[in-house]
């Protein structure tokens, strides 16, 4: 019977260690949990995920805010783009420029000098405009057939009916007229031809230089070459008044022809074997000057009789187109 309280006793005090231990191990338990909660919220993949919650709300926040001055911008660039057209346009010269069925037909009709035609294939089929159209082709005025489209960037969005024309400074004769004409005044007559010079300054230095040198005339190609226009009329300063121009259809064509009438072509040239100041021919001359950049075309080259060249003291490789025509000019003429 002794032993059973003594059992008992250990049986209680085993218990009593087994709460007092598992009160102890969950004490324990419970302050490493609240430690790993701490340790958790503290983690750096925790705060990356609050951090990128955060900034999806600032972003999210600020594209609503910003959606605003996006517009405000994208109107602020068109209305910039309208206004750079609107000044385009204003700056544009249009003062020599006639378009409308109407207003072109009675210009034709009325044989006013006119440089240039865009027109649509629809007027240029038409019964009213063909026949004038085709004429005044083959009398070297240039003629394009364009898309509507293309004919109202022209215009800037004018109400053009499909044809637009622009007016030359004075009328252009034939090439057989020229030719006529410089027979008549001078034995030895000497004609400028000019090959692909597209700049308006360059031709109006060109026959300023020309009547002063007593040239008797200008051939212009229909293509690759600038026309009579304003800034021509004002660079000449006067001289297109006193010197006709031919407007001719092909430059090779007229070159021919211009043999055939006794006529020794000369062209300009870097790359030319005989100085101008060895050339002494006393004949009808034909003097072909080309573009600064690409020079006479080679086809024009092969339709030469001589390829003349300016000797050059200095660095520069080049002159000036307008600058070459005068200077070669007063070599010709002079005794």
């Amino acid at each position: 019977m002794k032993n059973i309280p003594r059992n008992n006793n250990f049986r209680k005090k085993s218990n009593k260690y087994q709460k007092n231990s598992n009160s102890k191990y969950s004490s324990k338990n419970s302050n490493l949990s609240n430690r790993n909660d701490i340790f958790l919220s503290n983690s750096p993949n925790n705060n990356i995920n609050n951090l990128n919650e955060s900034n999806n709300y600032k972003n999210n926040s600020s594209s609503i805010k910003r959606r605003k001055p996006i517009n405000k911008s994208n109107s602020a660039v068109s209305n910039k783009g309208q206004n750079i057209y609107q000044e385009r346009a204003n700056k544009k010269n249009f003062d020599d420029w006639i378009w409308g069925k109407h207003s072109v037909f009675e210009a034709l009709v009325n044989e006013r000098p006119i440089n240039r035609i865009w027109c649509t294939s629809e007027i240029f089929s038409s019964e009213k405009f063909y026949i004038l159209l085709k004429g005044l082709k083959s009398k070297g005025v240039l003629i394009e057939e364009v898309s509507w489209n293309r004919l109202s960037q022209l215009t800037f969005g004018a109400s053009h009916q499909g044809v637009a024309l622009q007016l030359a400074c004075s009328k252009t004769i034939s090439l057989e007229k020229l030719i006529e004409f410089s027979r008549k005044n001078s034995t030895n007559p000497i004609i400028l031809a000019l090959d692909g010079i597209t700049d308006p300054h360059n031709v109006g230095a060109i026959i300023r230089s020309a009547e002063a040198f007593d040239c008797k005339g200008i051939i212009i190609p229909q293509r690759r070459s600038a026309g009579l226009t304003g800034t021509v009329a004002k660079v000449a300063a006067g001289a297109m008044e006193h010197l006709p121009v031919s407007r001719v259809v092909n430059l090779n064509r007229a070159l021919e022809e211009l043999k055939k009438n006794g006529f020794i072509v000369v062209g300009l040239s870097g790359d030319g074997q005989l100085p101008i100041s060895n050339f002494h021919e006393k004949s009808p001359l034909v003097v072909i000057v080309g573009a600064e950049d690409k020079g006479i075309s080679l086809l024009t080259q092969k339709k030469c009789d001589f390829l003349l060249r300016i000797p050059l003291k200095g660095k520069s490789s080049s002159l000036n187109a307008s600058v070459a025509a005068a200077i070669s000019l007063f070599h010709l003429t002079s005794d």
